[in-house]
């Protein structure tokens, strides 16, 4: 199935127009000739082309194999270690994914494009670094000589739906009266630090108390990687740090973004 698929992928990127910007809906169609001038093809099933179609147009539009994980909302994390080895998480099992990238080449370019979507930079020099997709989700990618063997990606997803403090209290998480203590706390302007594990909840638990803060306020949000969605809140300023570019310059770090917060009217 990976040679086929990158046979017809091939293809396609051949008959792509890259000179002007081309429409998801006129790659499918591409996809969809290609397919069906293939001889080998009338082999194939409904459900087999459909596959192939889908699986084609996320290598070239999408983040490859990855694509059909990020759209399965069970998963809550991804994590790529190196071009055949692909584990999720999925209420709260891990698991070994039957899939891989065809070519250590394939696997570079998704991270370069993660990268790039977030206006980050990472390759040998740099070989880490924190990102975000498009839906919010948090990625950490370290690339060789850290990573010894390959490129690791590390994928965090987070619920559509935020989950409140009224949702923590249902599930059990917190007490009602430790959760009306901390609504005061957070009325009154205290300071807090929330602390714990990897994957233990302190963002999901900082956008439930989020929800106390009081709406007339100006909230300014700084952050190396932009993960917080706090909601209902109208005079919102997001910030977000930035790497130095290659010449290591015009790089913005988390103190600088606090010390000009501290002008903003916070």
């Amino acid at each position: 199935m990976i040679e086929y698929t990158e046979k017809i992928r091939e293809k396609v990127l051949k008959r792509l127009d890259t000179s002007r910007e081309i429409q998801d809906k006129e790659v499918f169609c591409i996809i969809d000739e290609v397919l069906l001038n293939e001889e080998d093809s009338r082999f194939l099933t409904l459900q087999q082309k459909n596959l192939y179609r889908k699986r084609i147009f996320d290598s070239i539009r999408g983040l490859d194999i990855l694509q059909e994980l990020l759209e399965q909302e069970n998963i809550t994390e991804i994590m790529v270690n190196g071009q055949g080895n692909i584990f999720v998480e999925q209420f709260g099992v891990i698991s070994r994914y039957d899939g891989q990238f065809i070519s250590q080449s394939r696997l570079q370019d998704v991270i370069q494009t993660i990268a790039a979507k977030s206006n980050r930079r990472v390759n040998e020099a740099s070989p880490i670094v924190d990102a975000r997709l498009e839906d919010g989700s948090r990625v950490n990618i370290v690339l060789k000589p850290i990573a010894l063997d390959g490129p690791v990606i590390t994928i965090r997803r987070f619920p559509k739906e935020s989950i409140t403090m009224d949702k923590l209290v249902q599930f059990g998480s917190i007490s009602s009266e430790c959760a009306e203590f901390l609504k005061r706390l957070v009325i009154a302007g205290y300071n807090m630090f929330i602390s714990g594990g990897t994957g233990s909840g302190k963002t999901t638990f900082l956008n439930a108390l989020s929800h106390f803060i009081p709406k007339k306020e100006r909230i300014i949000t700084i952050e190396d990687s932009a993960e917080l969605q706090i909601q209902g809140v109208a005079n919102l300023v997001r910030l977000e740090a930035r790497q130095e570019n290659g010449e290591g310059e015009n790089g913005i770090t988390i103190r600088d973004l606090i010390r000009t917060s501290l002008r903003m009217r916070p």
